[in-house]
């Protein structure tokens, strides 16, 4: 049976580094050598695209990162019974809904494991839906000080910076992944990202461990 790597962690934490690097996308930040090293994981692994209301970034593509959706077209999912997960948060650029559709992207009565990313929150509800054996947690940590910096760098480089929204995003992170929650969600394993390589080999170690 197949299971769902679901990462976790965090504003500017590395989770879109990770989640693509499993995935075997070169982006330059890692060598050759750990490349090749997670290439066999990489093409056992499949990409599930969630589903957003929120403006679409520079450098985002539909489909890709997001299937980008206005709020009638949520709706109309929501009516139709698809979505097995939602969250809406209220920022100051009006609400922005983040959500997983149950669309075919999801077949894990065969041998097929997917990876995709969420929230604490989503990860508990995709337990609800699937099992809590078909959902494997990875929760990625890193220094608040290094996030808030990553998270400023980032924002500096869109068409329209909302910094705003972004210290609203970092301080509410602190709420969401509190350690009365992650104990409650009954995560044990965590991986640290201080050092990319390290922290990936770890993760594909622990995956390839709990995917067999």
């Amino acid at each position: 049976m197949g299971k769902i790597i679901y990462l976790m962690g965090k504003s500017s934490s590395g989770k879109d580094t990770i989640f693509k690097e499993l995935q075997g996308i070169d982006r330059g930040k890692t060598s050759p050598e750990c490349r090749a090293a997670g290439a066999a994981l990489a093409a056992r692994l499949r990409t599930i695209v969630p589903y957003t209301t929120r403006p679409i970034r520079a450098g985002e593509r539909d489909g890709v990162e997001y299937f980008f959706q206005s709020e009638e077209q949520f709706r109309e999912l929501m009516a139709s019974g698809r979505v097995i997960e939602q969250r809406e948060y209220h920022t100051c650029c009006g609400i922005w809904r983040y959500f997983t559709v149950d669309d075919g992207q999801f077949a894990l009565e065969g041998r097929q494991d997917y990876i995709m990313i969420g929230t604490l929150e989503s990860y508990q509800s995709m337990q609800k839906y699937f099992g809590s054996d078909k959902v494997l947690p990875v929760l990625i940590e890193l220094d608040d000080g290094i996030r808030l910096q990553r998270a400023l760098n980032r924002e500096r480089k869109q068409k329209q910076p909302k910094y705003e929204e972004m210290c609203r995003r970092f301080l509410a992170d602190s709420e969401d992944f509190s350690e009365e929650k992650i104990r409650a969600a009954g995560i044990v394993q965590r991986f640290q990202n201080e050092n990319l390589e390290a922290c990936l080999a770890k993760i594909r170690q622990y995956i390839e461990e709990n995917c067999r």
